[in-house]
């Protein structure tokens, strides 16, 4: 029977987990074994108890932990200094293999078969596992709170007796998973919402949520096969910047949510387009922590600048810690029973593994010593060359 082992997150302000006790029941009826490290669920008040009465071990010992398991489940990478304990095993997580060539190196050294969550690829059928996706679509919302917080007047219009409170404009960049949520937040709470995003084909769904689609022509942009949005050239930078500028200025939330995939955000809102905001304004820079969309921003920090507000504090979703740990352990659930496999008499049962899969191709990066997912071993290749 495998073991399935789930460690608390050693990441400072940490609050979700992998691994819910409703979970812990599901694993169970697949015929695992389900250890974890104590105090998994103390983040978001599961108590040890309650994972213990839905058939989970709780083991005191972080070490006794990784050494007993034959998968390790996590949100976050495990530190360096463990993998030697986790040497000839599976490891589950996020792992951003395109920024962590070194971690990549040394979890072939210790000959882990590692799944990245963020490799999971965007496809019908790995929707239920798509934790990318899970975790934007509640940082979506979450920006939005963030942003009505730091702002000093309410979203919706309000007519009273006192007067007329006009509705708060909201500007959202980027109208994938996280932007499509923020919209759809922002408009719930009453804002006036304007949306853009490089892909004019998303412009229907912007609407169909009650925003209005910023029209700016880029010329050819388009999307990648896994949808997510292509690089734009220095030219149709300078014309996206320049086109939204005055969208910004009159706004009073500008959320950016710009990612590609695998390499550095592109800055999106200079310094000259902020000081054009007016005082008390708020920007809110989902990219921050990775380089940042907007000039000014600071990695988990939120500053002020000129007046206007940069919030770039990051790790959106475990501000709603207990959603974020039912929809990630609900993904890599998803992600172990698609290969898990019983015996015939149902005694005996594994989780295989089989790069010859589209999920486990595009998924796993290293295996039996080596890097075998080629879009990472290319992607590393080159930055060594």
């Amino acid at each position: 029977m495998p073991t399935l082992a789930f460690p608390k997150e050693t990441l400072v302000g940490e609050k979700r987990s992998a691994l819910l006790p409703s979970n812990v029941k599901a694993y169970k009826l697949l015929g695992a074994s389900v250890i974890i490290e104590t105090g998994l669920g103390k983040g978001i008040h599961i108590t040890d108890e309650e994972y213990q009465q839905a058939g989970a071990e709780v083991i005191n010992s972080r070490e006794v932990l990784l050494t007993q398991a034959d998968v390790v489940l996590s949100i976050h990478k495990l530190p360096k200094e463990e993998l030697s304990l986790i040497t000839n095993k599976v490891v589950i997580s996020f792992l951003d293999p395109f920024n962590n060539a070194e971690y990549v190196e040394q979890l072939c050294q210790h000959n882990v078969t590692s799944f990245s969550m963020e490799m999971i690829p965007r496809s019908t059928r790995c929707q239920k596992m798509d934790a990318l996706s899970s975790q934007a679509s509640l940082a979506g919302y979450v920006m939005v709170v963030k942003g009505i917080a730091e702002l000093n007047s309410v979203l919706p219009m309000m007519m009273t007796a006192a007067g007329t409170i006009k509705p708060a404009k909201v500007f959202v960049i980027g109208a994938g998973v996280a932007g499509l949520q923020a919209i759809a937040t922002a408009k719930r709470l009453g804002a006036a919402v304007t949306a853009f995003d490089t892909r004019s084909v998303v412009a229907e769904q912007v609407q169909s949520l009650g925003a209005k689609f910023l029209d700016i022509d880029l010329g050819e942009t388009g999307q990648t096969a896994q949808g997510y949005a292509q690089a734009l050239t220095p030219e149709q930078m300078q014309i996206q910047q320049q086109e939204q500028a005055k969208c910004i200025a009159d706004s009073d939330i500008v959320i950016t949510t710009a990612q590609l995939f695998g390499r550095k955000p592109p800055v999106l809102i200079n310094k000259e387009t902020v000081s054009l905001m007016k005082p008390g304004s708020v920007i809110v820079d989902m990219a921050a922590e990775n380089g940042g969309n907007v000039e000014g921003s600071v990695a988990g920090e939120t500053v002020v600048v000129n007046g206007v507000t940069l919030v770039g504090t990051g790790n959106w979703s475990n501000d709603v810690a207990k959603n974020a740990t039912q929809m990630y352990g609900n993904n890599v659930f998803n992600l172990v029973s698609e290969f898990w496999q019983k015996s015939e008499d149902e005694q005996d049962a594994k989780f295989i593994i089989d790069l010859e899969d589209d999920i486990q191709a595009n998924a796993v990066i290293t295996h039996q010593g080596f890097i075998s997912n080629d879009m990472i071993k290319n992607h590393l290749q080159k930055g060594q060359a």
